[in-house]
C-alpha cells in the first residue's frame, strides 16, 4: 500500500490555503463534486507537484440492499483514472432504499446510514464490494461511519464485522477515528475493542474530524475543531500500528489556515508519538484474502430482507411513517432532525438563490417542505421541487418574492422538468401556470 503521509480534505472553499500549506503529502476530494473533464485548477497545481489526490464517495450506497449502479461506479472510475489516483474510497453504509425490491418508491437518505451487523447485510456488503472492485481501475478502501442509532438483533460487533468484511473480500479500511469516538458517546461502543477486533494490516488510511456533544449525544459534524477525545483514539490506533496516512477533514465553518496547520502539526505529532513508543511499522500491507467468490451463495433472500428492513427505516426517518420495532424512538427522531437539517443546508448550497430570496424565512420553510416531502432524487431536484411546492402548496402570498420563485424555477427546470417521477407532472403544471402568470 502507498505511503500517503498527512493530508487534508481538499474543498473549494479552503483550495487556495491547501496549496500553501507547508507539509500536506496528499489531500483527499469528494468524488461527486469533481467532474473528470474540467478538474479544479487547483486539483491540478497539487498533482503536478506531486501531492497525491484521492476521491472519496458518498453516493455509492455499498451497504444498500441493491447492487451498486453501474453509472456510479463508472463515475468513480473515471475520477480515479482522471486524478491519477492510487486508490479510490466509500463508505460502508446505505444512502437510499426502497424502490423495486420492496415494491415501494424510491427514497433517499442525503446522508450516510449504518448498515445492520447481521450476516444478511454482510452478505449483501460483500457481493457489492466484489462488484465495485471489479469496475474499479484501482484498490478500493471503505469506511466506517458514525452513527446516532443502532439496529436491534445485531449479531457482530464493528470489529468483527470489518474483520469478516475484509477476510472476504480482501478490501482495504479507511477507518475514521472520529466515527470510532462518535459510535462510543452515541452507542456505548469502546474503540480499543473496535481496534482490536479489525485487521489493523488492511488500513489504507485514517481520517480524523471534529463534532460537538448535544443532549448526550455526539455530532459528527466536520465543523470543529478535532477533540482531545479524537486524538486519544488516533494515538490507540497508532500503538498498534502506524497508518500509511492521516487526513484531517473539514467540510464547512473553515478556520483561518494557521489553526487547520496547527490541528495537523498535532496530529503528526499524536502519530509520531504513539508509534514510537509502540515501535511498530507501517500498516497498509497485504488486506485479508479472499475465500472464494462472493456471489457464489444466493443473496437473492437476503438482499430482499435488507431491502425491506432498511426501507421501513429509512421511512420512518424521512416520511413519518411508524418506527420499526426494535429502535430507540428518541434518537431516530434526533436522527430525523438532523437528517432535514442536513438537507437544508445542502439545498441552500446548490441553490444559494432560494435563501436570498426568501430571507429569512428559508429554513423555516424548508423544514416544513421537507417533513411531507421525502427526498426521492438529488439535491438540484431538491431545490426544484421545493420551489414549486412553495409557489402552490405553500402559498407564498409576497408578490415580489412569488415573482422571484417563479423566475428561478423557470430559468432551472429548463424547456422540459428533469424529473421523470411523478412529481413531473406538478412540475409541467407549475411551469404552464407560471408561464401564463407572467403573459399576463
Amino acid at each position: 500500500m502507498k505511503h500517503l503521509g498527512t493530508g487534508i480534505g481538499w474543498r473549494p472553499e479552503i483550495a487556495d490555503a491547501v496549496e500553501r500549506m507547508p507539509g500536506i503529502d496528499w489531500v483527499e476530494a469528494v468524488a461527486e463534486n469533481v467532474c473528470p473533464g474540467h478538474l479544479p485548477d487547483s486539483l491540478v497545481r497539487l498533482r503536478e507537484r506531486g501531492v497525491t489526490v484521492v476521491p472519496h464517495g458518498v453516493s455509492l450506497g455499498l451497504g444498500g440492499a441493491d447492487r451498486p449502479a453501474e453509472g456510479r461506479l463508472a463515475d468513480l472510475a473515471a475520477r480515479a483514472e482522471a486524478l491519477g489516483s492510487p486508490l479510490v474510497t466509500e463508505h460502508i453504509a446505505f444512502v437510499r432504499a426502497g424502490g423495486t425490491l420492496t415494491a415501494s418508491p424510491l427514497l433517499e437518505a442525503g446522508h450516510l446510514l449504518p448498515v445492520p451487523r447481521t450476516r444478511d447485510a454482510l452478505d449483501v456488503l460483500c457481493e457489492n464490494i466484489r462488484i465495485a472492485q471489479d469496475a474499479l481501475p484501482v484498490p478500493l478502501a471503505v469506511e466506517n461511519i458514525a452513527a446516532l442509532i443502532a439496529w436491534p438483533g445485531e449479531e457482530m460487533t464493528e470489529g468483527q464485522f470489518l474483520y469478516d468484511l475484509v477476510d472476504r473480500t480482501g478490501v482495504r479500511l479507511l477507518i475514521d477515528v472520529a466515527n470510532l469516538h462518535t459510535n462510543h458517546v452515541n452507542r456505548g461502543e469502546d474503540p480499543a475493542r473496535a481496534l482490536d477486533e479489525l485487521p489493523v494490516e488492511a488500513i489504507a488510511y485514517v481520517h480524523v474530524a471534529g463534532g460537538f456533544e448535544r443532549d448526550g449525544v455526539w455530532h459528527d459534524s466536520h465543523a470543529h475543531a478535532v477533540p482531545p477525545a479524537v486524538l486519544d483514539v488516533l494515538a490507540e490506533l497508532a500503538s498498534r500500528v502506524r497508518p500509511p496516512g492521516v487526513l484531517l477533514e473539514r467540510d464547512e465553518n473553515f478556520p483561518e489556515p494557521a489553526e487547520l496547520e496547527r490541528e495537523l502539526t498535532t496530529i503528526r505529532e499524536t502519530v509520531d508519538k504513539a508509534s514510537a513508543t509502540a515501535g511498530s511499522g507501517y500498516g497498509g500491507g497485504q488486506a485479508g484474502c479472499s475465500h472464494g467468490p462472493v456471489g457464489a451463495s444466493d443473496t437473492g433472500p437476503a438482499r430482499q430482507r435488507l431491502a425491506l428492513a432498511q426501507a421501513a427505516l429509512l421511512s420512518a426517518l424521512v416520511a413519518g411513517t411508524p418506527v420499526p420495532e426494535g429502535f430507540d424512538r428518541t434518537r431516530l427522531a434526533v436522527q430525523a432532525r438532523a437528517l432535514a437539517g442536513k438537507r437544508a443546508d445542502v439545498v441552500a448550497k446548490v441553490a444559494p438563490e432560494l435563501p436570498e430570496i426568501l430571507a429569512g424565512t428559508y429554513r423555516k420553510a424548508f423544514l416544513a417542505y421537507a417533513h411531507g416531502h421525502p427526498m426521492t432524487d438529488g439535491y438540484r431536484r431538491d431545490a426544484l421541487d421545493f420551489a414549486a411546492y412553495l409557489l402552490f402548496d405553500a402559498r407564498v402570498e409576497d408578490t415580489e418574492v412569488r415573482r422571484r420563485l417563479g423566475d428561478w424555477w423557470l430559468e432551472r427546470s429548463g424547456p422540459a422538468p428533469l424529473s421523470r417521477r411523478p412529481a413531473a407532472r406538478l412540475a409541467r403544471a407549475t411551469r404552464r401556470v407560471l408561464l401564463r402568470h407572467r403573459a399576463a
